[in-house]
Order: C-alpha cells, then structure tokens, then sequence
C-alpha cells in the first residue's frame, strides 16, 4: 500500500485511498468472479458517492457470514448467497463487481430513495431507456418494484419512461399501482445521461443523405382535405399490406388467414392450433399493431409531428406485434421489454447493427432527426432505413420500419404504400446498400417508385392489391 514518506501513524489517509482497490483485490483473490456488492452500494458508487462505508458487505456463493474488521473501523463481510445474477446485470468498475444501475434500482429497497436521494436521482437519469428496467421488472414479476419506478421517475419529471413502464407492466398482465417512494419535501431534479458517439454518426449520415429523396421523390399531395377517406383506403389496403409485409419476414400467411384473424375467427384460449400457430398468432399481432399505426396516421392526419407521433407510439406497436406470442406462452414476458441488450447479427447481410448499449443514445437522437426534418420524403425514406439499420427490437424492425414509413408518407398526403413479397430482393438489396456502402440512392429510387405506384392506384381504384 502506497503512502507519502511524511504519513504518520493514525493518518487514515493512506487507507482509505487504497480502501476499494483492497476490497476488489481481497474479494477476487478469494472468490475468483462469483461476488459482487450490494444493490445499493453499487448505486452509491456510480453517483460518484465519495464516503468511505464503515462497512462493505461483499455477496457470494463462497462467503462465510464473517466479518474480517480493516483498520479506522472499516470491515468487509463476506455474506453467503446465491445464486449470482446475471452477468448481464452486473458491471465491473475499478476492480469492483457492481450491478448496473438499471438493474439496481430494480433491486434496492423503498426506503433506499429516500435515505439516498441525490444517488437515486443519478441513477434514475443514468436510465437512458425503460427497456433497461423493464427486462428485470417483466422478467421476475416485480409490480410493486414497478409502481415504486414509475413514481420515481415521474418524480424527477421522466413521465414518458413512466408512462412506458405502467403501460407495458399492463400489457403483460401485471397488476401495477403507481408510488412515489420520495419524501414530499425533498427537492428532485435529473442528471441526464450523455449521447454516445453513434449519434453523430447517424446524424453525419442522415444530414449526407437527405437531399437525393428530396430530388426523387414525386411532389407531396399535401395532407387530405378528407381524413376520413384517407383512413377508409387504409382500411381497404390492410389484407394486402398484412400479407406482403408477414411474408417478406418469412410467415407463412395467405390472405385468407389475414382475414380470418381480422374477422376475429381466432381464439388461443379455447383453440389449441389457434394458440400453437405461430403464423397465425404473428397476423394476429399485425392486425393488432396495424390498429395502433391508423390511429397514428389519424393523429398525423389531425396536424401532429409525425416525428414526435411516432416516438410516443413505436413500443405500442412493438408491444401489439408481439402479445399474442406472450399471451400464449411462446415468447416470455420479457420479451415486451423493448429495445434489445445483446448483439444481433443479419442473415446474409454484411452490415452489423450498432451493440446494445448504443442504442440509448441512437434512438432518442433518431425521432430528434424525424421531428425536426422538414422534408416528407426525406423523413419516409430515412426513417425507415435508419430504423433498420438501428434494429432496435429483439425482432420485428421490418415491420416497424414500414409502419413509421407510412405515418411519414401520410404526414404529406402520400398513400399508404405496400412493400410487395414479389420485390423483397430488390427491397434488401436497396437496404443493404444503403447500410454497407452509406449509398441512399437505389433505396430510394426503389421507394419513389412504390409510391407513385401506389397514389395511381389511389386516384383509380383506390385499393393497391
């Protein structure tokens, strides 16, 4: 242990300086990687809480129930527990073993707000998303966890990420009461966290890219003197888009199975094909989510932000593709979380989506994009890609991406446009393009294209099938 010549004794200094370096050492000399400390140390530490503790209580499947005392009154305690926690749910900082602050607020107990307000108002702003504590709520079936974090975030004016926790905890089925686990008086406010350098990648891109749709694209019909007419070709358009946008991602549907899921001739609970069909359970989330996107394009019909539409939405959409595999057993709970945390790699695709952690800063700095693009095509054409080339879901991009394309394309007067099965070659190819070589071009040719299709069949028989 290092310390100045002139150090006396009794001069904590030394000690202390050295105090977490001892801990890690100690600990993984004893148990190799199986420890790690407490939720609510692991929180103190990421607020940058400089106090030494009087006491570290290391957990492990290797511990004792001993406390080793240290010098100036400090001890360690090697606490036996198990199991460990996934690795996901662990970071190792300076030597130490620490849960990542998401999967610590998680964990720490409701008295922990308000004894250590300024470390939970960091660690609440350190969640750049609700995925990040969503996947551990769903996961163990933490509701009143999850009423507890909603009220937290709210409290430090975070609604949406509230909002986004009660709604998907709902949707699973949980039974949620929002709490505010602050004390009344105590004066909050939020430490964002810092965007990534993936944000300006995508705004480098985005900025290169946005002036060929512009040129490309057929001028924009402007927004429908009659909403209602729009929403009817919708309507009329669903049973075509359902069966070309399923069938790119490799269902096996047909037109008449999209039917039947619309005419609700489905039903998992009392049919055993119905619920074991994954085709069928995949269009009857589309039918789902596709009810949600109308009510989007009706907003944007209305005179909203598309942009500001669309990043309030997309998880509603994701969540609707997917409940019914939840509901039915086939995926678990967790899966309604949201935005991915590993690695995802593209069949046959040179292009690499960004990792995980980036997506914190991506997707926030995407819908900024959106909403302050004033450009219809620009923001139908970038927008899907980018999403894309994001793939910020586990699964379900694709169809996520047209969904948002087609708000954008309403949000000028463009018709809904259907991506057909028949050109999905030329549709990935384009995308692959424009992901590996950062070349927009043949995208939106192919896009341009689709669209003037599409508004011919809107002035003529007004049904694109």
């Amino acid at each position: 242990m290092s310390s100045r010549p002139d150090a006396g004794v009794g001069d904590t200094t030394p000690w202390f300086a050295s105090f977490w370096e001892f801990c890690a050492r100690y600990a993984s000399d004893r148990f190799g990687d199986e420890w790690h400390l407490s939720p609510e140390l692991s929180l103190q530490i990421h607020a940058e809480g400089t106090a030494i503790p009087r006491q570290v209580v290391t957990y492990t499947p290797h511990g004792s129930n001993n406390t080793i005392e240290l010098p100036f009154g400090t001890s360690l305690y090697d606490l036996m527990s198990s199991p460990m926690p996934s690795a996901e749910d662990l970071v190792r900082r300076h030597g130490l073993r620490l849960f990542a602050p998401a999967a610590a607020l998680v964990r720490v107990p409701e008295s922990f707000f308000a004894r250590f307000p300024v470390e939970a108002q960091v660690a609440l702003g350190s969640v750049a998303d609700a995925s990040d504590v969503l996947r551990p709520l769903l996961a163990g079936g933490h509701s009143t966890v999850a009423g507890r974090l909603a009220g937290a975030f709210r409290r430090v004016g975070r609604e949406a990420l509230a909002d986004e926790i009660l709604t998907t905890m709902r949707a699973a089925e949980y039974d949620v009461r929002e709490t505010d686990p602050f004390r009344p008086q105590q004066q909050l406010r939020v430490v964002e966290a810092r965007p990534g350098p993936i944000v300006s990648r995508i705004t480098v891109l985005w900025e290169g890219m946005r002036e060929h749709p512009i040129d490309r694209f057929p001028p924009p019909p402007g927004r429908p003197a009659d909403p209602g007419a729009y929403l009817e070709f919708v309507d009329d358009i669903y049973r075509s888009d359902a069966y070309h946008s399923l069938s790119i991602e490799g269902y096996s549907v047909t037109p008449d199975l999209v039917e039947q899921v619309r005419a609700g001739d489905w039903d998992p609970e009392n049919r055993a094909q119905d619920r074991e069909q994954r085709d069928a359970l995949a269009a009857r989330g589309y039918w789902q989510a596709f009810q949600r996107v109308k009510r989007s394009v009706a907003a944007v019909l209305g005179g909203a932000d598309p942009g500001t539409v669309t990043r309030e939405a997309h998880r509603a959409w994701y969540r609707e593709l997917f409940q019914p595999l939840v509901a039915a057993g086939i995926l678990p709970a967790a899966s309604l979380a949201g935005y991915r945390t590993d690695p995802v790699y593209l069949r046959g695709s040179r292009h690499v989506p960004p990792r995980a952690e980036g997506l914190r800063d991506a997707m926030p700095a995407l819908f900024d994009l959106l909403e302050n693009e004033p450009d219809p095509s620009a923001r139908a054409v970038l927008g899907h890609w980018m999403f894309g080339y994001l793939h910020p879901f586990p699964d379900g991009n694709g169809r996520i991406a047209r969904f948002l394309m087609n708000v954008m394309l309403a949000s000028a007067g463009y018709p809904w446009t259907v991506i057909r099965v028949d050109d999905r070659d030329e549709y990935l190819s384009t995308l692959e393009t424009a992901s590996v070589e950062s070349d927009i071009k043949p995208f939106t040719d192919f896009l341009a294209e689709r669209v003037r299709w599409s508004m011919d069949s809107m002035e003529g028989e007004g049904d694109s099938r």
